[in-house]
């Protein structure tokens, strides 16, 4: 008697899901290039206090004047500024569009929009920094932005800023790496269920843990150094240290749309916690190599600026 193989019964011991009848989960596909330079601010500015939300009317009229407010400057400008001006807007990426929930600020919660305020030990670390960076000594002693060693954009959370808001998300079943152009920051989101590193254990970037809810990623990031922890300095950081504990959200709204919110509670750094949102877009073309500081003589003379401010004293 001949016997048949039998691949079929296999594959349904293998896959308990087809025996009940239910297709597995299908999980959203984040993996592509995603900018998130906009023009709605981080807080919300005082003429918007009471108002969380644009209309289609007000953010279009928004969108004019910020465009106008972050126009190239003339040479008369430039001139009566006293200063050398800075970046043209050929290296700069405001952004066009308020995010597409029409939020008047990133920062959703408290309900003003505005980043709460420090606690009195966070605000004397702040004020200790920053006169350390006024009269630093050594480049290494300057912020971590001029230093080129942190910016905004790579986070977590990640802040859109004035250029390079752009980021290149790759997915596998196990880990979502997040490849930020600023810098190269790479953060790698550990996805088989594994617990957070030990306590010992911290990077800059924390310990990134995801899961799915739904069509909603979720991360969960502790282990954070007290590396960035300046508090708003020239480093543009807003006070993470090593008690910051932040969960992320991640969902796309439409095919070209991400929708990114983010829960921060650090309470060696803020009086409580507070949650932004913003939206990200998706874009063409790759990410390119981040260069700062080769061939820069910026920071020998801002080291000689400083000595000739402390001379004419």
């Amino acid at each position: 008697m001949r016997i048949l193989p039998l691949p079929a019964v296999a594959v349904l011991v293998l896959t308990p899901a087809v025996i009940s009848g239910q297709a597995p989960p299908r999980r959203p596909n984040f993996e592509g290039i995603w900018n998130s330079a906009t023009t709605t601010p981080l807080e919300r500015p005082a003429s918007l206090k009471d108002k969380p939300f644009f209309t289609p009317a007000e953010a279009a009229a928004w969108e004019r004047e910020y465009t106008e407010r972050n126009a190239e400057p003339t040479p008369e400008q430039v001139a009566k500024s006293n200063g050398t001006g800075t970046y043209n807007m050929f290296y700069r990426e405001w952004g066009t569009r308020v995010v597409k929930t029409l939020r008047t600020s990133i920062v959703i919660d408290p309900p003003d929009g505005r980043i709460p305020p420090l606690t009195p030990a966070a605000e004397e670390f702040r004020k200790r920094r920053l006169q350390g960076i006024q009269k630093g000594e050594n480049p290494e002693e300057l912020g971590l932005q001029d230093q080129c060693v942190a910016f905004l954009t790579a986070g977590p959370p990640m802040l859109p800023y004035s250029y390079n808001s752009n980021y290149q998300i790759v997915q596998t079943p196990g880990e979502i790496l997040i490849h930020a152009e600023m810098i190269h920051d790479a953060r790698i989101i550990h996805m088989d269920g594994r617990a957070h590193a030990p306590a010992n254990l911290r990077s800059a970037l924390g310990d990134s843990i995801g899961r799915w809810e739904g069509d909603t990623l979720v991360v969960d990031t502790t282990n954070f150094t007290d590396a960035r922890g300046y508090y708003g300095d020239a480093g543009g950081n807003f006070g993470w240290d090593r008690n910051l504990h932040l969960i992320e959200r991640f969902r796309l709204l439409d095919a070209d749309t991400l929708l990114y919110q983010f829960d921060i509670d650090n309470p060696t750094a803020f009086t409580r916690p507070w949650k932004g949102e913003l939206t990200m877009t998706r874009a063409t073309g790759g990410i390119y190599e981040f260069a700062c500081h080769e061939g820069n003589y910026s920071l020998t003379n801002m080291m000689r600026g400083y000595r000739a401010s402390e001379r004419k004293q």
